[in-house]
């Protein structure tokens, strides 16, 4: 496990081969399949991972935070962003993993890794009941969603380059604006 970690921090998802994998932890390729299923599950297990250091970033950016009110619910929402900002500049290839894996056709996401996300999400929207206590559960469930699609965007955009050159300093500047401005406005302030 710490191996495809190691290779997937290195060199992405493209890097992780079986037959590579068996040659550095001086195996036989069947070996890996006592282990995991097939590659699928083992791209999970190494993803599952990263969602557990990513949780333990944003935890930490959390921690001693004030807790009460919208003000306080909103530079905890920011501080949140700035560290998965941090987080995904630090571990780039693990965090692309995170996004660029696809189950085979017909196979779905295990019960098991949904709950591991889930548990990311639950940290923003435990965030918007102070923003937006009158919404049901459900409607902050898909506001949190929609945040981090935000979030998400700002910072694939502004990493990839794929619109301009942003130095991380500016790009941590837009991602402070841009959710505190979508704080505010859940506020109606």
């Amino acid at each position: 496990m710490a191996a495809a970690e190691r290779t997937v921090e290195r060199e992405g998802l493209r890097g992780l081969r079986a037959r590579s994998l068996a040659k550095e932890v001086g195996c036989a390729v069947g070996a890996i399949y006592n282990a995991v299923e097939d590659l699928d599950e083992l791209v999970l297990l190494v993803n599952a991972r990263t969602l557990r250091a990513l949780e333990a970033e944003l935890a930490a950016a959390d921690r001693g935070a004030e807790h009460a009110g919208p003000d306080a619910a909103i530079a905890r929402l920011v501080r949140m962003a700035l560290a998965y900002l941090d987080f995904a500049a630090a571990h780039t290839p693990r965090w692309r993993a995170l996004f660029e894996h696809r189950m085979p056709p017909g196979q779905g996401v295990p019960e098991w890794y949904r709950d591991q996300q889930r548990g990311l999400f639950g940290y923003v929207e435990d965030l918007l009941a102070d923003l937006q206590a009158h919404e049901s559960r459900v409607r902050r469930t898909l506001l949190a969603r929609s945040l981090f699609s935000a979030v998400h965007g700002v910072v694939v955009l502004g990493l990839e380059e794929k619109l301009q050159t942003i130095l991380l300093p500016v790009l941590r500047e837009q991602l402070r604006f841009v959710v505190t401005a979508i704080g505010r406005g859940m506020t109606g302030g």
